[in-house]
């Protein structure tokens, strides 16, 4: 089992050292309090407590392969990184971060690094949003016209964050989920009642390109506790009521016109029957199985970067008092749509992340947990596996393959009849060919010659491989290395022409052989060498 520290116990954190306990998890508590550590030392027996979260990264708490960051959202992008950087995998309660800059630096650290980023959007984990969520796919509301949610209470007032930061995170988490779309514009307006420029009330407004508008109030200057979403269909109309004991109604009222004027005929309410759990828990649960799995969290971290970047464009017409922000004003992100593949709504984090700058045709198939970043272009009849990392300015295809696991680093062009399978890793500015002998002035598009990269291979920066050729499995080509005759299984390949001037281990280690045989001094894999053919010797 995953062994969790909890960073932050006290108003929320709490709830996650229970949660973590009860899952045979929890295996730190990080707090400045001592008096808080001292109570949970003597609740929770035999669990290692710390001050100092330094302390979670340098070996004086007991290994701990993931942390959970319920800190005020002013520490959440220092304490995260730290954690990345030390490879731990990170939960980050809402929100990831307090600039969308700082967010995209921690997502790619994550990716980077190799670790599970997962932001604490709580409501995804709600049995009651989740059949909501089965409500709006199957159809049984219609088309979806107009959402708004009500997050009201006379609560918790801070001081580090207004309410905009504090309560609207959940509502638009939820709303971007359900709609599985980015907004167009926002713009927001509220009050400061109590703490000068610290808003108070806020009430949100979201356009889609859609045609959907969503509204979210906030408030923690309420006279009682209310917390609502309510989804609008052509067809019925759905309330997910938080603070209810039932949590899920459908009015199937409609609209009838009588001599052209439109008349309400109210239903029945239906109570929509929910499996309730604990939705903390199930989301902690979650944590845990995608590191076990090595999957991607329902709402990782370019989750977390999208509902940032409507925060962002929230506080910017705040600012502005009230001024409509185009989102790309605010995330960087163009207005204008450009033509690229749908991504996928189905399930509620989107399967695979494209940064608007970048093209997907649309008979490209690209799998779950892919990121294609700045610049980039995928073209018609290509196909790219799952969990791959597409840099910037890089174009693939057409009808080129890609496998699963792949990194393709900066200013890369995977031309036809190239094909990587998987876990290829190609550095920046590797060049692939596919004509022999090109004219300008005579077309030879019919004498394409394939290359082939097998798994686990690594083609170094600057190096080129003449078309036609196969590379080895785990073969590891220098950089600056022009490759013109296939290459073996683990090869090392240097020069131009490159030669080979030894053999790689599959961690990448370089392989002393004796009498024919090696042992990797890092991984301890055993492998046999007949004249210039290598494998594993179990």
């Amino acid at each position: 089992m995953v062994k969790v520290a909890v960073v932050g116990s006290g108003y929320w954190g709490k709830n996650l050292v229970r949660n973590f306990h009860t899952l045979g998890a929890l295996g730190a508590i990080c707090d400045k309090d001592p008096r808080v550590l001292a109570k949970f030392k003597d609740m929770y027996k035999g669990i290692s407590v710390c001050r100092d979260f330094d302390n979670l990264l340098d070996g004086s708490v007991p290994k701990v392969e993931a942390m959970v960051i319920a800190t005020p959202a002013e520490h959440h992008y220092i304490l995260a990184k730290k954690g990345i950087l030390a490879g731990k995998h990170v939960f980050v309660e809402k929100p990831l971060s307090l600039t969308e800059e700082e967010g995209q630096d921690l997502v790619e650290l994550a990716e980077q690094n190799q670790v599970i980023l997962m932001v604490g959007h709580i409501l995804q984990y709600h049995s009651a949003v989740i059949k909501l969520k089965e409500l709006v796919v199957s159809g049984e509301l219609g088309k979806i016209q107009y959402l708004y949610s009500n997050r009201l209470n006379i609560g918790k007032i801070r001081a580090e964050e207004n309410i905009l930061w504090s309560f609207a995170p959940h509502d638009i988490s939820v709303i971007l989920m359900l709609l599985g779309e980015m907004p167009e514009t926002v713009y927001a307006t509220g009050g400061s009642y109590l703490q000068q420029q610290i808003p108070d009330t806020t009430l949100t407004t979201l356009d889609f390109p859609g045609g959907v508008n969503a509204h979210i109030f906030v408030s923690w200057l309420h006279p009682f506790k209310e917390q609502k979403l309510v989804v609008v269909g052509d067809k019925k109309m759905a309330v997910f009521d938080d603070v209810s004991r039932e949590k899920l109604f459908l009015y199937p009222h409609k609209i009838e016109w009588i001599n052209r004027i439109p008349k309400a005929c109210k239903a029945e309410t239906e109570i929509v029957p929910v499996q309730m759990e604990e939705p903390l828990r199930a989301e902690c649960k979650h944590f845990l199985e995608c590191i076990e799995n090595n999957h991607l969290p329902k709402t990782d971290g370019y989750e977390g970067l999208r509902v940032l970047q409507v925060l962002q464009a929230s506080q910017e017409s705040l600012n502005q008092n009230g001024a409509t922000i185009w989102l790309g004003q605010s995330s960087k992100l163009k207005a204008e749509r450009k033509p690229r593949k749908p991504l996928s709504v189905e399930p509620s984090a989107l399967s695979y992340f494209v940064h608007e700058s970048s093209y997907i045709d649309d008979d490209v198939e690209v799998g779950a947990g892919t990121r294609i970043w700045h610049f980039s272009r995928i073209l018609t009849g290509s196909r790219v596996g799952q969990n791959c990392t597409i840099g910037q300015n890089v174009v693939i295809g057409p009808d080129a393959v890609v496998g699963n696991g792949c990194k393709i680093q900066n200013n890369v062009s995977v031309y036809k009849g190239v094909t990587l399978e998987d876990e290829v890793f190609c550095g920046p500015s590797v060049v692939f060919t596919n004509v022999y002998n090109p004219r300008a002035n005579i077309r030879r598009m019919d004498e394409l010659r394939s290359t082939l990269v097998k798994k686990g291979a690594t083609l170094g920066a600057n190096c080129t491989i003449v078309c036609g050729r196969t590379i080895g499995g785990y073969a590891f080509i220098g950089a600056g290395a022009v490759v013109t005759n296939d290459v073996p299984d683990y090869a090392l390949m240097l020069g131009s022409p490159a030669r080979i001037l030894g053999y790689m281990c599959e961690c990448g280690i370089k392989l002393n052989f004796n009498n024919n045989r090696a042992q990797c001094k890092t991984c301890e894999k055993s492998y046999k060498k007949e004249g210039n053919i290598v494998f594993p010797a179990n």
